[in-house]
């Protein structure tokens, strides 16, 4: 009895989305989305697609100095959103400089559903919710003003993912295809720290792979090398802004290399700054890291200057 009953809500829970999916509204001609009044924006909502949860919080500047937004995507692993170190924290400090800063609010697989292999009975976010997060993300912004650059940081998994965004910008994936819109998938430049890369080298962060994947495709090899970012640059990449620490316990610093490497290979302007210590997961706090890691705000910001005047140009 008790088999037959775990077998009948493994199916439900598969098939009941389904059916809502089929259920649900057409895709909507393209609305404009601004900031509700806790600074949220609801990417998704007004398409036929209900992730109501994946947001973008608006942290403007007292003047936009730059004419510039920047997307940041937390880490996490894909399994959950270090939102506050890595989000809120990072996004405030943009602020003071003048940059309008979002933090993405983006698809995870999530703590539980990692830990207790979830994946395996019932359906959980993975690959390509991510992406499709990140480039609708890009398309609002760019709706929201379309004289503004649209940059992307990322810290670890959110380095991946903005990655991604550089370099998958002409894949359509399934969410997109249903939304009308023209505005540009494709960000003006992208910064990833401490990122993960890698997701068929001996390099690889395991979690991030798992929770990317999801559990029945975390051993296809075809997927693990099509989402390997150190094997797909193409060369009108967007400008890179890369740094890593060599004394990273989480994300083996080779992930950054290989990353380098790539770049270099395919002609792609950017920048690798690679500290001695810091270790990983400090973004921008002030007590986090060492003295060396905490410098990179001032190198990134020395970039982000040269790389938007060049791109004004």
């Amino acid at each position: 009895m008790m088999n037959r009953l775990a077998v009948i809500s493994a199916f439900l829970c598969i098939i009941c989305p389904a059916i809502n999916a089929l259920a649900s509204d057409p895709p909507e001609s393209e609305q404009l989305r601004m900031p509700d009044k806790n600074g949220l924006i609801h990417i998704w909502d007004g398409t036929a697609h209900h992730r109501h949860a994946v947001t973008l919080e608006a942290f403007p500047p007292a003047e936009n100095r730059y004419g510039v937004s920047v997307i940041v995507c937390p880490g996490g692993s894909y399994c959950w959103l270090d939102y506050d170190n890595e989000g809120v924290q990072v996004a405030r400090w943009l602020q003071e400089q003048g940059i309008c800063a979002y933090v993405l609010k983006y698809s995870v697989m999530g703590k539980f559903q990692f830990g207790c292999l979830a994946g395996l009975y019932a359906p959980t976010r993975k690959h390509p919710d991510m992406i499709s997060d990140m480039q609708r993300a890009v398309q609002v912004l760019r709706q929201i003003d379309s004289t503004s650059l649209v940059g992307a940081m990322g810290f670890s998994a959110g380095g991946h993912l903005v990655m991604s965004a550089a370099e998958f910008f002409r894949s359509d994936f399934p969410a997109l295809k249903g939304v009308h819109s023209e505005a540009s998938r494709r960000p003006d430049f992208v910064a990833a720290i401490y990122p993960v890369v890698s997701m068929s080298s001996e390099y690889t962060h395991r979690r991030s792979r798992r929770a990317l994947l999801g559990e029945y495709r975390s051993g296809n090899r075809r997927l693990r090398d099509s989402l390997s970012l150190e094997k797909h640059v193409p060369e009108d990449c967007p400008p890179v802004f890369l740094l890593n620490c060599r004394d990273d316990k989480v994300v083996d610093y080779r992930n950054s290399e290989l990353l380098d490497s790539a770049l270099t290979v395919s002609g792609v302007p950017h920048q690798y700054i690679q500290y001695s210590s810091g270790g990983h997961g400090f973004g921008a706090s002030e007590s986090k890291g060492s003295d060396e890691s905490r410098r990179w705000r001032t190198e990134f910001m020395n970039w982000f200057r040269q790389t938007v005047s060049n791109l004004r140009k």
